[in-house]
């Protein structure tokens, strides 16, 4: 795997063409595989030979994972992504109830007057030729503001938690950058914690404070780091990729987007669509084969670190048809970039409608908004597990976006 990351699509064109499953390299010579095919990744995403925690992860625990190895919080962390059975359940659901559909709708009022504000700070800040970058000043102080917003995670914060967050899903930087981001994100989210014990309110994080001191066995203090850990940057980096290439994807299929101006298509089929097309995460860390097992007819060895390849599994041509690679928002998007089984994410119903409304009233604001920089100039964020790009630049098209009277 190349730790400086990249577009995946022609790689994963050229694996899948291979099989469903491949053996792969981790950083650190360390051997893995990877599930790129769609009905095999959904064959192990749901198979109860397949763990998450890191007791199964046999490098790990016969003392071969370095502490700067870069992807060794995905795989330690303490929070419901690495723990299994009666631990998942109970760790799912003190969360749980924050991310029902009923609870999430009732933030769609606030996620507009967010998405409103933006806008207006997108106006403000562009250049003279109606420039600006739309990855910085909306598609990621959107879901940053939702997500800390649940969590009572006040602004000072959030700028230095959305570049840790970068850091820690990052495969290509250095050991000792990694402990260092490792650390720093802790110490941030300690102080998080701190702030809400003094001071309680309504948020998620009051709600998991309270979960701990009064009954510790629900919850430990390493869980509730790691619980909000994976909040803040699930939170935000797949809904920002989400929006950047749904943007990236329309700008480059005008007639896609026409017709979803026309109102002949949803902004929900735009969402849907995107998730399959372009993933939001290429290839997510970690599962384990509790036993030897095959899958899409290659044996995976117990205790291996296997990836999901969403974003393989969103082109295969056996899934999805011979026209897979093609951006049509016609179509039915099956997908499974949102996971699948008992780990599906939680999140699910958040990001789609933080990523419905951000589309809707970008290009409402905007209809005549086009990528300002060719695709294959712009810098692709740092790593293999999220896909995305680190900046977007927009021409806001005439008339700015006024908003209407």
């Amino acid at each position: 795997m190349d730790p400086s990351g990249g577009c995946p699509h022609a790689a994963n064109a050229r694996l899948l063409a291979g099989g469903a499953v491949v053996p792969v390299v981790l950083p650190g010579e360390v051997a893995g595989a990877a599930v790129l095919g769609h009905a095999a990744l959904r064959e192990f995403l749901a198979h109860p030979d397949v763990a998450k925690g890191a007791g199964y992860f046999t490098a790990l625990q016969e003392g071969r994972i370095g502490e700067g190895w870069p992807l060794r919080t995905f795989a330690t962390v303490r929070s419901m992504t690495t723990a299994d059975g009666a631990d998942h359940r109970r760790l799912r659901s003190l969360v749980s109830r924050a991310f029902t559909g009923r609870r999430v709708e009732a933030l769609r009022p606030r996620i507009e007057e967010l998405a409103s504000g933006l806008l207006d700070e997108v106006t403000a800040v562009a250049d003279g030729a109606g420039t600006v970058d739309l990855r910085r000043h909306y598609a990621l102080p959107l879901p940053m503001g939702v997500i800390c917003e649940l969590l009572g995670v006040g602004p000072e914060h959030r700028e230095r938690l959305h570049h840790l967050s970068e850091q820690v899903v990052s495969t290509g930087i250095g050991p000792e950058e990694v402990v260092a981001a490792n650390g720093e994100m802790i110490a941030a989210l300690a102080a998080v914690v701190a702030a809400r014990r003094e001071r309680p309110g309504s948020d998620l994080t009051s709600a998991l404070i309270a979960a701990r001191e009064e009954d510790g066995d629900r919850l430990s203090e390493q869980e509730l780091i790691g619980t909000l850990l994976l909040m803040v940057v699930a939170g935000h980096e797949t809904t920002m990729n989400l929006v950047v290439n749904a943007v990236r994807a329309l700008c480059a299929h005008r007639d896609q987007l026409a017709l979803v101006q026309e109102g002949r298509v949803t902004w929900a089929a735009v969402v849907e669509e995107t998730l399959r097309w372009d993933s939001p995460v290429s290839f997510f860390p970690f599962r384990y084969p509790t036993r030897d097992l095959s899958v899409g007819g290659t044996v995976i060895p117990r205790g291996t670190p296997v990836l999901a390849g969403y974003s393989a599994a969103g082109r295969d041509p056996e899934a999805h048809g011979a026209d897979a690679g093609r951006f049509d928002v016609t179509r039915d998007a099956r997908h499974l970039s949102l996971g699948h089984g008992p780990h599906f994410c939680l999140g699910a119903p958040l990001a789609r409608l933080e990523a419905t409304i951000a589309l809707e009233r970008l290009f409402t604001r905007f209809p005549g908004l086009e990528q300002a920089v060719p695709e294959g100039e712009l810098p692709r964020h740092g790593g293999f597990v999220g896909n995305g790009v680190q900046e977007l630049p927009v021409r806001l098209g005439p008339g700015r976006g006024a908003p209407p009277r």
